[in-house]
């Protein structure tokens, strides 16, 4: 088993087959290890992501040291059956690429028994392994804007079944209405690591896939939010949903954490409350007329003016907001995310235990909108502690991020060269990834890299050589290399960086 570190954020494990990869993610489980938050498995890896730190030397003798029972995983999982009627628009193309009649690939599909290996781009999403090895096919050259909720695919050996209407690449041959996600069903998705499943033809469905109703928040009493305006983007966070990846569950929260955790320090909030997190300024929120005691605020990160109704108001700094009146916020001259914490916390219902947004998943609270009203939580029994925090705002030059070598760094020419170059953040950044600009890596492999589990802070390297540093919303596992890792701490800085800004990577030792 080879171990590859992922700088302070975790470890990969390397192993040679699913079935291994999956009976060492559940003797992990069992162990119950300090420091790990989240176990990933992957086609032939398995990701452990930890608390910064962790003790990752120890923790790696402690994971080669456990029994792997691969017989009494395989044993371990249920079957559940897929209806699927196979009219997909891309089932001629496989029997092209496969050298298959459509009706065999048909039979080949329905007669294996297929895995569920790990989750991936959705909640609900799992790659299914195993099945008939005749029907490995490539991914469509271009991938679609649009596949359909329920659209059952294929991509190089794996079969897999859309939770969600999203963008894909896969080779669609059919459809089923299952219903592979639910936040009210326990477990919520339908397919769990080490299951089985097969796939049923059947003439029609008995419906179209519905994802269930969203619930929406109970406004009940006069301690609320109404927001007016929302600037580019304004969302709920908080520290965000650990524990759940192996079900294609990201973590997501807050993409500065330390400005979310100086807010709720500032008004006394637990500090995984949750709180806005608005992007670029323009945010406007006004209180509920029928307050019958000020509520009581702090705004972090990026230190966009504010003003209540009228009167400017500071950051870092408590700051009261009496019935009826509207904070606002302009446009920060340096950083780029805000944050506003409430006394109580905005308490909308949480889902897997955390208020966070997930905007690549499409999971957590909906993306505020004018008219959109947020019930605050009953004020925690402590008091604040503190009028203001002295933080330097955001730099607006370029950056310096410390990171590590990564787990993938051979698969370019020169990984030093990351350390060498300036990049210039891109502005199709966002707060799944930040895309760089500038500098060059080379990748000195053609080869396609198996799915593997991905940590907030990787840099990944497309083919094009222009790396991707992930933030708080990036996928669960990737197929492109990671050659470096970002510091954790440092990840809450790159989250501040604005589109034209320049960075600079400053390789360390591996922690």
């Amino acid at each position: 088993m080879d171990v590859r570190p992922c700088a302070d954020a975790g470890l990969l494990f390397e192993l040679a087959t699913l079935d291994e990869v999956l009976a060492l993610a559940a003797a992990v489980r069992n162990a119950d290890l300090d420091g790990v938050v989240d176990v990933v498995p992957a086609a032939r890896s398995l990701l452990l992501r930890t608390v910064p730190g962790t003790d990752l030397r120890g923790l790696r003798k402690l994971v080669l040291d456990l029994p792997l029972d691969v017989a009494a995983t395989r044993r371990a999982g249920g079957t559940v059956e897929i209806p699927v009627v196979y009219d997909g628009p891309d089932l001629g193309e496989v029997a092209r690429q496969t050298g298959l009649t459509p009706e065999e690939v048909v039979a080949a599909h329905t007669g294996s028994e297929w895995t569920v290996g790990f989750g991936g781009f959705a909640p609900g999403f799992a790659y299914l392994a195993g099945g008939d090895p005749r029907l490995t096919v490539a991914r469509r050259p271009i991938a679609r804007t649009r596949v359909p909720a329920g659209s059952v695919g294929l991509a190089g050996e794996f079969s897999g079944i859309y939770p969600r209407e999203s963008p894909g690449g896969w080779q669609l041959i059919g459809r089923t209405d299952v219903v592979l996600w639910d936040a009210d069903r326990d477990p919520p998705a339908l397919l769990q690591p080490g299951s089985r499943v097969r796939f049923v033809q059947v003439e029609r469905l008995s419906g179209e896939p519905r994802p269930p109703a969203r619930r929406a928040p109970v406004i009940d009493g006069p301690r609320v939010l109404e927001v007016l305006a929302t600037g580019a983007q304004a969302l709920v966070q908080d520290l965000g949903r650990p524990g759940h990846a192996a079900t294609g569950v990201g973590a997501s929260g807050a993409a500065d954490r330390c400005a979310l955790r100086l807010a709720n320090r500032l008004v006394a909030n637990p500090e995984d409350a949750a709180a806005i997190e608005v992007t670029f300024g323009g945010l406007a929120v006004r209180a509920g007329s029928d307050l019958r005691a000020p509520l009581l605020v702090a705004l972090t990160g990026a230190p966009a003016p504010a003003t209540v109704d009228g009167k400017p108001v500071g950051h870092n700094a408590l700051v009261r907001l009496g019935p009826g009146q509207t904070l606002r916020l302009g446009t920060p001259p340096t950083g780029l995310r805000t944050y506003l914490a409430v006394r109580g916390g905005i308490d909308v219902p949480p889902l897997l235990g955390s208020r966070a947004t997930d905007v690549l998943a499409g999971f957590g609270p909906t993306p505020l909108q004018p008219g959109t009203v947020l019930p605050i939580g009953p004020e925690p029994d402590a008091h604040p502690l503190l009028d203001v925090a002295p933080v330097a705002p955001p730099p607006a030059d370029t950056v310096t991020l410390r990171a590590v070598l990564g787990p993938r760094a051979d698969w370019v020419h020169d990984p030093a060269s990351l350390h060498g170059s300036t990049w210039t953040v891109s502005d199709r950044s966002d707060r799944v990834g930040m895309r760089l600009i500038g500098g060059g890596l080379t990748r000195c492999r053609d080869e396609e890299l198996p799915s593997e589990g991905m940590v907030r802070g990787a840099i990944q390297v497309p083919p094009g050589g222009e790396p991707v540093l992930f933030l708080a919303d990036h996928p669960v596992t990737g197929g492109y290399p990671v050659v470096a890792v970002v510091l954790d701490a440092d990840v809450d800085r790159a989250a501040q960086v604005r589109p034209g800004q320049r960075i600079r990577f400053r390789l360390v030792d591996e922690p």
